[in-house]
């Protein structure tokens, strides 16, 4: 009989624990003393099977992750409302000083399926808040039923969407911060990235 997820999961701590406590504390002390510096900011999807720092075999303290259902970034709106992706954004560009933002997709991706179900309606039944949070992508619907199609537009609404926020227009138009939409193709193993010269999505690696 296997292990619960839950106890592998801790056995896999375990593992994490030796290589970079026992084997590798440098890294570890140099994260601990010197505090993070990340330089890519990477927004992704919350779906379990796309999980960013496995995707690309980051080394902790590389990445400052932002995870939501569909991987969407809201426009700039300031307001006393909540804005958890927003502040995170926000601290990462003007406080971590990343220089890179990569927003990452996938196939499959069930917040893109609500969207397609349920966009028009803007509300899902029997759920309080994914229909109003995947809709800020509903101008990507004009684009067709499928799933796939309308998730990379939805990556290239939400690149679009960064440009509303002041202080990340600033620093691209001074050259310092950089854009990225990939799109990960998970039967194929592929990931597609956005030429915005070209206005679409290339095949990467």
């Amino acid at each position: 009989m296997s292990k619960p997820t839950v106890d592998r999961m801790l056995a896999g701590f375990k593992s994490f624990k030796a290589m970079y406590y026992e084997q590798r504390p440098e890294r570890v002390e140099d994260l601990v003393n010197m505090g993070q510096k990340p330089e890519v900011l990477l927004i992704a999807c919350s779906d379990s099977r796309v999980d960013p720092a496995i995707l690309t075999n980051a080394e902790p303290g590389e990445m400052f992750v932002v995870r939501n259902v569909a991987n969407l970034v809201p426009p700039y709106e300031p307001d006393e409302n909540y804005h958890g992706t927003s502040a995170a954004i926000e601290f990462a560009v003007r406080d971590l000083k990343v220089k890179d933002i990569v927003i990452l997709g996938h196939s499959g991706c069930g917040g893109m399926e609500a969207l397609v179900e349920h966009g028009e309606a803007g509300k899902v039944p029997e759920r309080d808040f994914i229909g109003e949070w995947v809709s800020m992508a509903k101008c990507c619907l004009h684009h067709g039923p499928d799933v796939d199609e309308v998730s990379r537009h939805s990556i290239c609404n939400s690149l679009d969407n960064l440009m509303t926020f002041p202080f990340i227009k600033d620093r691209i138009d001074a050259g310092d911060l950089h854009l990225h939409g990939w799109w990960y193709g998970m039967k194929e193993g592929i990931l597609w990235q956005y030429d915005s010269a070209k206005g679409e999505f290339v095949q990467g690696l």
